[in-house]
């Protein structure tokens, strides 16, 4: 188990991040091993088809027996959306020390495999020289099996992001957490991690806790040394969606009468559903949405009621009998 103390000062320095560089490195495990999640099928024989050229043993070993990865591949975010280049470039400046003790830790007790035998073996400008192969070797694993897909995907993760920022303003931290996974549990100040590998208690100590929704995470991910600041990477919600086909052109008599694109999103607001999600579900850009629902609102065949801090959509009764036809 991994706990995390946080005080008062902590909770108030609650946040959340996207990461473009932590889902290409998370999803490194479901790469290696299918059987993480049936969700990521699709996405997996489509990025095997593509990364053959690629240095897969190099790529396969950052990933340790017990599904353990590298803390130094993840760093913490500093930003709310750090591009992926900018995150990398952090990875880069890693201190050969700390890429030596991180990559026999994401190991241990077992050896490092033949591909890492500089991190146990090498001088540190061997190290070195290893962490920038490693680099470089991510950087295009990113640009083939994440980077075409990261829209829809950080759709989800902010999707996700929506709903934990109004639990919390709901209910505090005990409701933020109560349905992000069953191994975390929240008592008197102290989030449990269950089922972690490592045994250590982190006390954060002002310097708060750090929250990033991923698509490739089975279960929460915090870092595996205790020497790190309270981070949590935890399946985001929506996941099991992503990889689903767009809903198909409305080829009926609403399609010519309001358009394809007005007529796809009339079919899918049948529940109430915020912008972000209905741009998600329909692969599009929020900004694309607004403009349809905008039309759609004065024209009223659409709803809107505000949840929280965002604005819920769903069909009027007008719009029901004219999705109807």
């Amino acid at each position: 188990m991994i706990s995390f103390v946080l005080g008062v000062e902590d909770l108030a320095d609650t946040r959340f991040a996207l990461s473009p560089l932590h889902e290409t490195v998370l999803s490194l495990r479901v790469l290696r091993d299918p059987s993480l999640s049936a969700l990521h099928l699709p996405w997996r024989r489509s990025v095997l088809a593509v990364i053959g050229a690629l240095d897969t043993e190099l790529l396969m070993s950052l990933v340790g027996p017990r599904r353990t990865l590298p803390d130094f591949l993840t760093p913490r975010p500093v930003t709310f959306a750090a591009a992926f280049e900018d995150e990398l470039a952090v990875v880069r400046r890693t201190d050969p020390d700390l890429v030596r003790r991180d990559l026999l830790a994401a190991h241990a007790p077992d050896p490092v495999p033949a591909a890492l035998r500089e991190a146990a073996d090498g001088d540190d400008a061997s190290v070195a020289a290893l962490r920038d192969a490693i680099c470089a070797l991510l950087r295009r694993y990113w640009e083939l099996a994440i980077e075409p897909g990261w829209p829809r995907m950080r759709l989800v993760l902010e999707a996700d992001m929506t709903y934990r920022a109004r639990r919390l303003a709901v209910g505090g931290a005990r409701l933020l957490f109560a349905d992000m996974h069953p191994n975390l549990r929240w008592h008197d100040g102290v989030l449990h991690i269950d089922k972690m590998i490592s045994r250590h208690r982190v006390t954060a100590a002002g310097r708060g806790l750090l929250l990033v929704p991923s698509v490739f995470s089975h279960k929460p991910a915090p870092p595996v040394s205790p020497e790190e600041p309270p981070m949590l990477a935890y399946p985001s919600r929506g996941v099991a969606t992503l990889w689903a086909a767009a809903p198909p052109a409305d080829a009926t008599a609403l399609a010519s009468l309001i358009g394809p694109p007005r007529a796809r999103l009339l079919g899918l607001l049948e529940e109430p559903l915020p912008t972000v999600e209905i741009a998600r579900r329909l692969r599009v850009t929020p900004s694309a949405v607004s403009q349809h629902l905008r039309v759609l609102y004065a024209t009223g065949l659409v709803t809107r009621a505000r949840d929280g801090r965002q604005v819920l959509y769903r069909r009027s009764e007008l719009g029901d009998r004219l999705a109807a036809r």
